[in-house]
């Protein structure tokens, strides 16, 4: 216990150090940095960051994780799927369970929510690089091993990213300071989606080319035929380097976050009222039609999108022959949501939040059937990426 009080205690000096050296740089323009209710740009900043480990890991999954299990691992296409939707489940039940273990904790020298933010960080990171590394053995041992490591780093991230969200609220100023840290928050977030998209990417890339020369090399006859396990030895090391990447990059966004965000003891509510039991809240929440109806249509809608997304890089290797430019249709795709923002933030306070989503959702159903019929023409899938982008933004980052 000694320990960890001097342990505690470092970390708080440490973290006052860094938070008093940036209240020093910034005190001559602080009236610039804060806006109506007082929260410093820098602060604004710190907390942006702390935003692209949820964004750069899950991108990566989204993309690279089926092939790197099917083709890489050679595991069995049911196995495969048994692991996804076992990810996806344990994913939607941890982070309401993790959101209310945070709602209970106690404020600490730290902050409230950033032990959780600070003890989360290596074993996330950690939990990551797992996922790229399968010990060779049985079948029943791959999968074992796939769902032990996908679940504990969703159950991980939970940890990190419910908390980081909820940190919004501890940033102190008014609604609108918390608004424009949150915007803040969602333009690193596209940065750091399409850092993500390039590396992963690059990934598979280096996939597709190392499949083309096996391919080529079976054509030939000359040698005797290599086993499919040793035929992808650069590609595993290629999930590797790019798994330590984002390990590394994780860490110093953490690290950002907890050294230049500064938790402001301010509840919304006072301490004395009484609060509302998680299970008196939960009930009056399903019972609320206008969000029943808002959380089916978020559901069915957000799902459509990832399961699209999910598979873009697999359909892109083995059923378009367009396995050489996945790097390019990423890109093409999240930058067009990026640039899709502010035209459909435009959109939004002219036509209203409902027309907007029915336009956006629109876009996306006949960019993915034209990709489907034609999915061997270059030039016309760009021009599909571009219309997916545009609808991908009206959901996932418009700032509601």
């Amino acid at each position: 216990m000694s320990c960890f009080k001097k342990f505690t205690d470092h970390l708080q000096v440490l973290k006052s150090l860094v938070l008093k050296q940036n209240e020093d740089r910034n005190s001559g323009s602080e009236d610039h940095q804060r806006g109506s209710g007082g929260i410093p740009l820098v602060r604004k900043v710190c907390y942006a960051v702390g935003g692209v480990p949820y964004q750069i890991t899950t991108a990566a999954i989204s993309v690279s994780l089926q092939i790197f299990l099917l083709d890489v691992v050679q595991m069995e296409v049911s196995s495969v799927s048994v692991v996804l939707f076992a990810s996806r489940a344990w994913d939607a039940l941890t982070d309401p369970l993790v959101g209310y273990l945070v709602s209970r904790s106690r404020w600490t020298p730290v902050g409230r929510l950033s032990p959780w933010l600070l003890l989360s960080t290596p074993f996330s990171i950690l939990s990551y690089l797992l996922l790229w590394f399968v010990p060779r053995g049985s079948a029943a041992l791959t999968l074992i091993w796939s769902l032990i490591t996908t679940c504990l780093f969703e159950t991980l991230m939970s940890c990190y990213h419910v908390p980081y969200v909820s940190l919004n609220m501890f940033l102190g100023g008014g609604n609108r300071d918390r608004d424009s840290a949150t915007a803040y928050r969602m333009s690193v977030e596209m940065l750091a989606m399409l850092l993500a998209s390039v590396i992963q990417g690059q990934v598979v890339s280096v996939y597709n080319a190392e499949k083309q020369e096996a391919c080529q090399h079976l054509d030939s006859d000359t040698t005797s035929a290599s086993p499919p396990a040793a035929a992808l030895q650069e590609t595993r090391k290629a999930f590797l380097t790019s798994s330590l990447v984002m390990g590394s990059v994780f860490f110093l966004c953490s690290l950002v976050l907890f050294l230049g965000v500064k938790e402001q003891r301010a509840p919304l509510v006072s301490e004395d009222r009484q609060r509302p039991s998680c299970l008196s809240s939960l009930k009056k929440m399903i019972r609320h039609a206008p969000y029943q109806r808002l959380l089916l249509g978020s559901v069915f809608s957000a799902l459509a999108f990832q399961m699209s997304l999910g598979n873009f890089a697999l359909f892109c290797s083995h059923a378009a022959g367009q396995g050489g430019h996945v790097q390019l249709l990423l890109l093409v795709l999240l930058a067009s949501s990026s640039a899709a923002v502010p035209l459909w933030q435009t959109v939004l306070l002219k036509i209203g939040k409902k027309a907007t989503v029915l336009i956006g959702l629109s876009l996306f159903i006949p960019a993915v059937i034209i990709v489907a019929c034609v999915p061997s023409n270059l030039p016309v899938f760009l021009v599909m990426c571009v219309l997916m982008g545009f609808s991908v933004a009206t959901i996932f980052l418009l700032p509601w």
